[in-house]
């Protein structure tokens, strides 16, 4: 595998929004790794104690700190980086603060994606897009059956509405604009990516739960539940960030066999309820316990979500390399050893990369 990512990325322009945040942090060190050219854009990191920062992100890009609703800005910034390939990352990714903040949640979810696409309508070279929604974009009947890419979209709260969205825009876009049928014409692809829960080292934000996990272990505080029933597809980071590099590779060598969408999501039976996964993080940890701080009232979040990833498996060769205990194993190793060995944070990380890209 690394030598087909290594042809693929080394040398080439790699344009790479929210490249501050977790997820884009991640896919930041694993580019650099192979040798691209990486320009972000992205807002400032949003926590005092962040990923991007600890693996002293500025010297692996030339980083714009601006925000993806600056239409102009971000036009100026793709059409002068002149990339090979597009990963949009940038969004508010939060299901609870989206409550707060539903008008900015769409705007940021659906216009900036709308933003980056328009900005690619006037870049005159070819160009793969890789777009990260999520897989809170299927209209969430909380049934037994995994999700596919050709389910219904839909969302009941704003987060989820806001990316159900986004994947409307770019169905437009692709259809008005880069059509596949004309791909000689103007040379774009796009892919379209829905990934599970993904947990791994480095992410401090609120109301996630292997966060607050490591935050209340660390203290020596009982870590607070939410929805200890709901069960979710939870995988480690790099499953779907080397699964989007791998669809990147492949728009690149044949844009109009993977202009679709694809979940990147854990093997079904690595689907737990959010209690399995706490019992598995503290032992891990080596010792803790939680309670269960659910309210009648709270903010409604999906009790069951299944993905089936058949798809990206079948098209792309890919397949999660980790299961549930190990991706837990890997995430709270990660925190243990920024805990314990601060200064450590570059090479740990790095050596997570090399060995689950080696594995």
């Amino acid at each position: 595998m690394l030598k087909q990512l290594q042809a693929a990325y080394n040398g080439k322009r790699v344009f790479l929004t929210g490249h501050t945040g977790f997820k884009g942090s991640w896919i930041l060190k694993v580019l650099s790794l192979l040798g691209a050219e990486i320009q972000g854009y992205s807002l400032s990191p949003e926590f005092e104690y962040n990923l991007y920062n600890l693996i002293n992100g500025d010297s692996l890009n030339d980083s714009i700190i601006a925000d993806i609703r600056n239409k102009e800005g971000l036009k100026k910034a793709i059409i002068d980086f002149q990339p090979d390939f597009i990963f949009h990352l940038a969004a508010q990714p939060l299901v609870r603060l989206s409550y707060q903040i539903p008008s900015e949640t769409f705007e940021v979810n659906a216009v900036g994606t709308a933003n980056v696409l328009d900005a690619v309508r006037y870049l005159n070279k070819p160009c793969q897009l890789i777009i990260i929604t999520t897989d809170k974009v299927y209209h969430n009947q909380e049934w037994e059956h995994p999700y596919k890419e050709t389910d219904r979209l839909g969302g009941y709260d704003p987060y989820s509405a806001s990316k159900a969205c986004a994947e409307l825009v770019i169905d437009s876009y692709r259809n008005s604009f880069f059509n596949p049928s004309n791909y000689n014409e103007h040379g774009k692809a796009i892919a379209v990516t829905r990934a599970g829960n993904v947990i791994g080292g480095g992410d401090w934000a609120k109301d996630r739960l292997i966060p607050d996990i490591v935050r209340a272990l660390s203290q020596q505080q009982e870590v607070s539940i939410r929805n200890p029933n709901a069960v979710r597809p939870w995988q480690h980071v790099l499953e779907p960030v080397v699964g989007y590099l791998i669809l990147g590779e492949k728009l690149l060598n044949s844009p109009l066999l993977y202009s679709s969408a694809y979940n990147f999501g854990p093997h079904l039976d690595d689907a737990m309820p959010v209690s399995a996964m706490v019992n598995l993080a503290i032992k891990a940890w080596g010792g803790g316990n939680f309670k269960n701080t659910s309210a009648e009232h709270q903010p409604h979040e999906a009790g069951l979500l299944k993905l089936d990833i058949n798809k990206a498996s079948i098209e792309l060769g890919w397949n999660p390399k980790y299961n549930a205990q190990t991706a837990i194993d890997k995430t709270i190793a990660w925190y243990k050893n920024y805990v314990t060995h601060p200064g450590e944070v570059i090479n740990f990380t790095e050596n997570q990369v090399k060995d689950f890209i080696s594995a």
